[in-house]
């Protein structure tokens, strides 16, 4: 008969980490990284709002091997 050994086991739980004491470099860095993907953030919004790239009707670089078709 099957017990109550069967199927998945769950995954152990890591341990609660201590808070890391971050020095004046580290600092800096978070921060600047925080700046660049607000930046990002602000150029997908604004990319986002313009739409896509314009295409030109019959330019498909797959049939540009220059016999007609």
């Amino acid at each position: 008969m099957p017990g109550k050994d069967g199927g998945k086991a769950k995954p152990l739980k890591k341990a609660a980490g201590a808070k890391k004491e971050l020095d004046e470099d580290d600092k800096a860095f978070l921060a600047k990284k925080k700046e660049e993907a607000a930046a990002l953030k602000a150029l997908k919004e604004k990319a986002g709002q313009k739409g896509g790239f314009a295409k030109v009707k019959g330019s498909n670089a797959s049939r540009s091997s220059g016999a007609a078709v």
